[in-house]
């Protein structure tokens, strides 16, 4: 069809300016062409004029969308450097000897798959080192406690220990070397036993945090993993913020869309409907010119045959007068002038209008004035009537748009590990739970442990208090030896301070020894297999090989993963930053969120609904029947064929050929200048009734010609061009009334793609919101990697160091009892009253504790 719009974007212009109606509405008909011609080339001839801007609709606006992902950070846990991260570096590679073995994946990855086809040798091969431990520390268990059962019954048979019988000169020597290592024993015990005190209490103190600790960690990845379906279904939820903003601009839509249509349009209707207006003005003028015409020349016509005569009668009696030998003056001229006393116009001579105003009998039927102030009010009531006619259609689209899309109501549950994330979380809520009394429990038993350390702990104090004051009696005794009235009784004191502490470390040798290899055994297995695989990754590959764990433990299958991922990448430096588990996980090639995101079906249904509106305008009829048989009647009526020509050549002649009322004053004067009192008299006579017949006759009928002129004129400047105006205006207007009902339709159908373009905007922001919150915001892993590095420190740094220094030390100490033994034994016999002594110039006795003197020694 003609001047429909083709392809080009499809969406409404902006309004155009147009003028205001009344100015519309008072052109000329010269006008109405260029006017219908430019409404209709706006809006029907021009391609894609009506589908150049979405204007209003381009752009949807901007929503805000609450965040729901939740800060989750576990704070790291640092154990302080200190004085004792040396004596914890020192177990470390003592324990580093004792264990030479790596880390035993094959043998650990068979007792978690099959413990049954665990081979004791093959676990007593990789406890090598520990078996030695427990060999020496069965020997001591066996043979100190045996040696001091031996060494009780032969000093109650006074055949061990006792004093030194007989003076030798080396004596001295021996006391003061015995002497010396048993200080230097002694000291290695004191730093031992200061050492295993210090151990003993920092590992009591970190019990009760790492304790602690151990729910608040799981309370986190509690929280990490309940979150994410949480999380997740709040996004789901915020589909409603689109949806309601979506249902806000869908209140108004139909008169929008109206006023949409309107403004498209009235580039087009409000030009036709000027036309039309005009030209029915136009028409009314040429018919009541045509009017005045038709009786215009009838008058004329009459009037002519009424002057003719009088006229024809003046001009003979003038004639008769003037030509008399007896008229004086300038008769000459009157006579001439009297000669063309006759009518110059000939009326009977137009051509007749009776046919052209018989076409046109009863025209204008219609009200064009009226007509066109209605159809306005029509056209101008369109946005109200598109709303009337939307109501359903909205309403329609409310309850699609009431329903959330399959996929977006299906993100939470098709998260990978959704299914088991509730699973997870009760496990975690169970373990952390269930480990409430165990860790009561290990304070418990852990109170126990330091009560029996810090006895043990003063045992050696009392072994090391029982050394040092028998060696200073016994020391204060050798010097009491000098002076003639000296008591033996100091040295015995430091003696039996000694046996004191000889009977105290074998009293206490054997819980020692227990208790240390207990915590060794313990303490060094957890630094040995766990703690430093656990620094040295080789924990994280073990656990990322496949194979080595079982199914039930595997991390990809508990989630649900495809893609099997790894433990050290997830706990990683970028796990540690906060990355969240959509890029740790790799999570793109186990959900499929674009799936889910997948909106196509919920906006097919909004995108069916608008395009299937359609507006009927056959209410808007631009010309009403009547006004149709008016320019249709004016069409065929012939006026455009009439000889205005014939008109214009009668009007242009004077009525009377000769100026009736100068003559009537010229013969007026001639009268003044005759002798003749009759003649003079006629001429008056003439003068009077030639200005009578002027002013009756004469003067009316040139009113008639003038009046006549006008229409005549009028008629025959806007005939020709009324006559295509009319055939112009008749054509446009019914192609338009034609075309408007299509031209509507595309109208509607480009507003409606404009509006869904900018209704889908607000979708396509929810859908980009949601994978960025899937996929930069929801569920970090920090907390993840922060319980496992917590978990490093607790156990390793703050517990497991602290533990394994306490049994060192204590080990240190029980170890150097045996020496301690020896040297207090060997020791204490010097210190008693020596039965023979040898004389000799100097005290040989002595000479180690004090310059020697001249003296005489009593035998």
């Amino acid at each position: 069809m003609h001047g429909l719009p083709g392809a080009g974007p499809r969406c409404p212009p902006p309004e155009p300016v147009l003028p205001t109606r009344p100015e519309l509405m008072t052109r000329s008909p010269g006008l109405v062409v260029p006017l219908l011609g430019l409404g209709l080339g706006l809006a029907l001839s021009l391609p894609g004029a009506v589908a150049a801007d979405c204007g209003s609709l381009a752009r949807a606006e901007h929503l805000a969308f609450h965040p729901v992902a939740r800060t989750r950070w576990l704070t790291p846990r640092v154990r302080a450097p200190g004085p004792l991260d040396s004596l914890y570096g020192t177990v470390r590679r003592f324990l580093s000897v004792v264990q030479l073995n790596p880390f035993p994946s094959e043998l650990i990855k068979a007792l978690l798959n099959d413990p049954s086809s665990v081979k004791r040798d093959e676990v007593v091969r990789y406890e090598a080192g520990y078996v030695v431990c427990a060999v020496i520390a069965g020997l001591y268990l066996l043979l100190v406690p045996t040696t001091g059962l031996c060494f009780c019954c032969c000093r109650c048979r006074r055949r061990c220990g006792g004093r030194v019988k007989t003076e030798h000169k080396a004596m001295a020597c021996e006391r003061g070397t015995l002497m010396s290592f048993l200080l230097l024993t002694t000291l290695m015990l004191l730093i031992g036993m200061v050492c295993a005190f210090a151990t003993n209490q920092y590992t009591h103190g970190q019990t009760g945090p790492s304790v602690e600790a151990v729910p608040e960690t799981l309370l986190s990845l509690r929280g990490l993993v309940s979150d994410v379906p949480e999380e997740l279904q709040a996004v789901a939820e915020q589909f409603s913020v689109p949806q309601e903003r979506v249902s806000k601009e869908l209140e108004g839509a139909g008169e929008k869309l109206g006023n949409i249509i309107h403004n498209q349009l009235k580039s087009a209707v409000y030009p036709g409907l000027a036309s039309v207006h005009s030209l029915g003005q136009a028409l009314q003028v040429s018919i009541d010119h045509l009017r005045a015409l038709n009786a215009t020349s009838a008058e004329l016509q009459e009037g002519q045959q009424h002057l003719e005569p009088p006229v024809q009668a003046h001009r003979e009696r003038l004639l008769t007068l003037l030509q008399e030998g007896w008229c004086h003056g300038h008769c000459q001229g009157a006579l001439s002038r009297a000669s063309a006393l006759q009518l110059d116009a000939d009326f009977s001579q137009v051509p007749p209008v009776d046919d052209v105003l018989h076409r046109l009998k009863g025209v204008p039927e219609a009200n064009f004035s009226s007509m066109v102030q209605e159809e306005n009010a029509t056209f101008n009531s369109l946005p109200l009537l598109v709303a009337v006619e939307m109501a359903d259609a909205l309403k329609d689209l409310k309850k699609a748009l009431a329903e959330q899309p399959e996929g977006v109501r299906m993100l939470a549950r098709g998260f990978p590990g959704s299914e088991a994330a509730s699973r997870w979380s009760q496990a975690l809520e169970g373990l952390e739970q269930r480990s409430r009394p165990y860790l009561k429990e290990v304070q418990r038993y852990e109170k126990y442990r330091w009560i029996l350390g810090c006895v043990l702990c003063s045992a050696i104090l009392l072994v090391v208090v029982c050394n040092l004051l028998g060696l200073s009696l016994g020391i204060w005794g050798l010097f009491a030896r000098e002076d003639p009235s000296h008591s033996e009784s100091r040295g015995e004191a430091g003696a039996r301070f000694l046996m004191a502490g000889v009977a105290f470390s074998f009293l206490f040798a054997a819980p020692l020894i227990l208790l240390v290899f207990a915590t060794f055994l313990v303490g060094g297995n957890v630094q040995t297999l766990v703690c430093r695989s656990w620094e040295s990754g080789e924990l994280y590959e073990f656990a990322d090989t496949p194979g080595n764990l079982p199914p039930s433990m595997n991390l990809s299958y508990l989630l649900g993963l495809r893609k099997n991922i790894s433990i050290q990448q997830a706990t990683g430096e970028q796990c540690k930053a906060g990355a969240v588990l959509w890029n740790v996980l790799q999570l793109n090639d186990s959900y499929d969120l674009d799936k889910h995101l997948d909106i196509k079906q919920y906006t097919h249904k909004l995108q069916q609904e608008l395009q299937n509106f359609k507006l009927d305008v056959k209410s808007l009829d631009l010309l009403s029947p009547a006004a149709r048989r008016d320019l249709e009647a004016l069409q065929g009526s012939g006026l455009e064929k009439i000889h205005f020509r014939d008109f214009l050549v009668q009007i242009q002649k004077p009525v009377v050929k000769t100026d009736v009322e100068q003559l009537a004053q010229e013969l007026e004067g001639l009268a003044q200048a005759q002798n003749d009192s009759v003649l003079r008299q006629q001429l008056q006579e003439e003068a009077r009734e030639l200005r009578s017949l002027y002013q009756e006759k004469v003067v009316p009928q040139q009113s008639l010609v003038a009046k006549l002129n006008l229409s005549v004129r009028a008629l025959a400047s806007s005939a020709p061009n009324l006559q295509v105006d009319t055939s112009d205006v008749l054509t446009n207007v019914s192609r338009l009334k034609g075309e408007l009902p299509a031209q509507t339709n595309l109208i509607i159908r480009n507003a409606s793609e404009c509006f869904l373009t900018r209704e889908m905007g607000y979708f396509s922001q929810y859908v980009a919101w949601v994978r960025e919150e899937v996929t930069q915001h929801i569920a970090t892993c920090q907390p993840l990697s922060g319980a496992l590095d917590n978990g490093h420190v607790i156990l390793c740094d703050m517990m497991a160091d602290p533990w394994n220094a306490f049994w060192f030390c204590l080990g240190w100490c029980t170890f150097f009892l045996i020496p301690s033994i020896i040297f207090a034994v060997k020791t204490s016999k010097y210190f008693r009253p020596i039965r023979k002594r040898l004389s000799s110039t100097s005290s040989e006795e002595t000479q180690l504790f004090h310059i020697p003197r001249v003296t005489s020694l009593k035998l």
